[in-house]
């Protein structure tokens, strides 16, 4: 079995890689079999989005901060932690937002696709869904759509639902809504199309992430669950990712 170890710039990963690549070899990740991530989610994310288009699957191990999506680490075993790994299947939100100027920039988001205020002034917002306006006018600081997936990261701290990996939904949850000051969201299925108008953008400036991918001021944002990207990411079975999905629920 060929592995390719990637990790994140801190001290702990980098010495996980060079003690890993030491024991079983590091080749390329156009050449392995599987790509090891060390680090926590964001390099996690990161190495996710540098696979899409290689179909290798992603095996995760600690060596950051949160470690939400990645495997415990250990030195011993690697092998057989594979062979044994479970699959889980993902698929990002791809993004198209219009800016003032006229450009348009795509992306690609495995956790959520966000927009955020960029002034002192709430942001105003529309929302359209499958063709139809869903909700006139949204004063807030922002709103996101969120994967399964990406549902226990922001779209959780902005008191956003947990969904279970299998469901085929995603999360629309507003950031700070000020009106309607009740709305706390809705749950979409995986196939919506997601149309986000900003209202008065050169008075109330808005701002589109994918992820890190950041473009600055958008007029308009298109999201929709892109199933032509598949992306495969393996868990040891006594911690897969499902089964943590809905612990989470659980959790004080």
């Amino acid at each position: 079995m060929k592995l390719a170890f990637v990790s994140a710039s801190n001290d702990e990963a980098t010495e996980a890689c060079q003690a890993l690549s030491a024991r079983y070899g590091n080749v390329s990740a156009e050449r392995a079999d599987v790509v090891i991530a060390l680090g926590g989610d964001g390099h996690m994310l990161e190495t996710l989005r540098a696979s899409i288009g290689g179909g290798r699957p992603i095996y995760g191990m600690n060596r950051g901060t949160v470690g939400f999506l990645m495997n415990e680490y250990r030195l011993e075993g690697l092998p057989e932690r594979i062979r044994n790994a479970q699959p889980v299947t993902l698929y990002p939100l791809r993004m198209r937002a219009v800016c003032r100027d006229g450009a348009i920039t795509e992306g690609l988001a495995i956790n959520e696709v966000s927009l955020f205020r960029a002034s002192a002034q709430a942001a105003k917002i529309s929302i359209t869904v499958d063709g139809v306006v869903r909700m006139d006018e949204l004063v807030c600081d922002g709103v996101l759509v969120a994967t399964p997936a990406g549902s226990t990261a922001y779209n959780l701290s902005a008191h956003g639902p947990i969904i279970p990996l299998g469901a085929d939904i995603l999360a629309m949850t507003p950031i700070s809504a000020f009106r309607p000051r009740r709305w706390r969201g809705a749950l979409l299925p995986h196939a919506a199309h997601i149309l986000f108008e900003t209202i008065r953008p050169e008075k109330r400036p808005v701002n589109a992430v994918a992820d890190v991918m950041e473009v600055k001021d958008v007029v308009s944002v298109e999201v929709w669950e892109d199933r032509s990207v598949r992306l495969t990411v393996l868990y040891d079975p006594e911690q897969n990712l499902e089964e943590r999905v809905l612990k989470e629920q659980f959790a004080p």
